[in-house]
């Protein structure tokens, strides 16, 4: 008896995944046609019974039914527990969090915390920015107050614009934190060129939904847009 039900159970979850795989393809086929610019990057089932999830390359999540005659666009949101709950940007968090976490020590420029780290941000930064250069004045403080800051590259006017340039100069240098801070000082820098992960990030940038500069990134993946004190961070990340 035990085997049979085991064996249903088998046929069963082998009868739901090849459900969902002929969903997806179907899904992936009708919106390729409709729209031949979207870049489908995965395709599920989402948390409402009949709707599919479907994540885009440009950070945009869809959602249609089996056969993607019908679909729309936003945010899903979970009232459980009589709680407000955004669904979707928990899913670009947990995302964004997976995708820096990954990227290694030595593609970012870090200015370490002093003495314990308490806190971990990355941030996405162009070398011209007026409001980057302003929050770089606020690392010193951040740095004392246990935060680190690793720097990941966004220059604003796309690769091979001046800014591009500063930034590989900085990727480059021999002391990658003197040349940010000097660049961001508004000094010349020597320009430079190397392997680097300049491109890569800018491109990433795009991808976890960065649209301005600075973009600070939180080790759960949350995305603050703009300029922030050191202290105002530190408070919303609880070390004050």
């Amino acid at each position: 008896m035990k085997n049979c039900k085991k064996y249903v159970f088998v046929m069963l979850t082998m009868l739901m995944s090849s459900s969902l795989i002929a969903s997806e393809a179907e899904i992936r086929s009708t919106l390729a046609k409709a729209i031949p610019s979207l870049k489908i990057l995965k395709v599920g089932k989402s948390e409402i019974e009949g709707l599919y999830r479907v994540e885009s390359s440009n950070n945009e999540v869809l959602f249609t039914d089996k056969d993607a005659s019908f679909f729309l666009t936003g945010e899903m949101y979970s009232t459980s527990g009589g709680h407000l709950n955004n669904l979707t940007e928990g899913r670009r968090e947990k995302d964004r969090a997976n995708r820096i976490s990954a990227i290694k020590p030595d593609q970012k420029i870090v200015f370490p915390a002093s003495g314990e780290t308490k806190a971990r941000i990355a941030v996405f930064t162009d070398i011209d920015c007026g409001y980057c250069r302003k929050l770089h004045k606020e690392v010193p403080k951040m740095n004392q107050l246990g935060i680190e800051v690793s720097y990941l590259a966004y220059p604003r006017a796309g690769i091979g614009s001046g800014s591009y340039d500063k930034a590989v100069a900085a990727w480059c240098a021999d002391d990658p934190l003197k040349a940010m801070t000097d660049a961001k000082a508004g000094k010349s820098i020597p320009l430079l060129t190397c392997e680097n992960p300049v491109a890569e990030q800018f491109q990433l940038g795009q991808i976890l939904g960065v649209r301005g500069t600075p973009a600070i990134v939180l080790e759960s993946g949350a995305l603050i847009p703009g300029y922030v004190t050191a202290d105002k961070l530190a408070k919303g990340l609880g070390i004050l």
